[in-house]
């Protein structure tokens, strides 16, 4: 299911490549170790992270609350925290 960068129990820390302004929200493949996704929102006033969190929630079938940005919050390269179970 997840290309993992590193998971620990119940946990995945996944790298994320995001590319703002898109005309829809898609995943393009994976570059390197991280998953690059097209986001149709705009870098500002946090609304990019919001689409981004809301497109995993539901492309991986969890809860938005299960999804934490680690670092990244104002860069297109971001670490998430996915908790798959729980």
């Amino acid at each position: 299911m997840f290309k993992l960068m590193q998971q620990i129990k119940d946990e995945i820390i996944l790298k994320v490549k995001v590319i703002p302004k898109a005309s829809k929200t898609v995943i393009v493949g994976w570059e390197n170790d991280e998953l690059k996704i097209r986001l149709a929102a705009v870098p500002e006033k946090g609304e990019a992270n919001d689409e981004l969190i809301r497109f995993l929630s539901k492309h991986y079938a969890i809860p938005k609350s299960s999804i934490t940005i680690l670092s990244g919050q104002t860069s297109r390269y971001k670490k998430l925290l996915l908790k798959v179970k729980g």
